[in-house]
């Protein structure tokens, strides 16, 4: 028997006409450029701008009030499953210039809570008149549950007072004061709550 050769042709690539009627191989990638090289002036197609522009995060905007944790308490409620924990916050806003504010928030997360208080103290923001230099024209009582305080000027000595008490009267931008708590009441946000009915009643001076 004769053994019957086999013959292989050899593999051209297709060509593609280009113009003035000559062909040219297509370019399979064969010939590309290695990834990451950046191709010569005039050659080749670069990347546009990225969709979205720029995302950098914005900063945010500055609130108009400064504010300052009073109390951050754990709280149990009982239900029929047994018991529920929730964080209560208190906290006081005021933008020194003679407006100040005490909020009350609970949630089960102390981020959503103090937000929460955040948008009660805002809600409950009063304004004080001031004096000229920046302390209160007379003397005020206050009082809130249990808790009882006096606040009075006190020309060219600061600020003396303690507690939360102390805590209002910074952010208000008080100065020059004495305030005293006759209660033994240790609870935060009373404290703060009955420096916010004192300061309430304050009066501004007739001209």
């Amino acid at each position: 028997m004769e053994e019957q050769k086999v013959t292989t042709k050899p593999v051209v690539a297709p060509v593609a006409p280009v113009a003035g009627g000559v062909s040219a191989p297509q370019d399979r990638g064969f010939n590309r450029a290695p990834r990451g090289a950046k191709p010569a002036d005039g050659q080749g197609r670069g990347r546009g701008p990225r969709r979205g522009g720029d995302r950098r995060p914005r900063e945010k905007e500055r609130s108009e009030f400064d504010n300052k944790i009073v109390s951050i308490r754990r709280v149990a409620r009982v239900v029929s499953g047994g018991k529920r924990f929730n964080f209560s916050v208190s906290i006081v806003i005021g933008d020194r210039k003679g407006r100040v504010g005490v909020g009350l928030g609970k949630a089960a997360d102390t981020a959503l809570a103090i937000e929460k208080a955040m948008r009660d103290a805002k809600k409950n923001v009063i304004t004080i008149p001031l004096t000229e230099t920046r302390s209160i024209p007379h003397e005020v009582f206050g009082k809130f549950g249990a808790s009882r305080v006096t606040i009075s000027p006190a020309p060219e000595r600061g600020v003396i007072a303690g507690s939360s008490v102390r805590t209002v009267i910074e952010l208000a931008g008080i100065k020059d004061i004495w305030a005293k708590i006759f209660s033994r009441s240790k609870n935060k946000l009373n404290n703060a709550r009955v420096a916010i009915d004192a300061l309430s009643k304050v009066k501004p001076v007739k001209k």
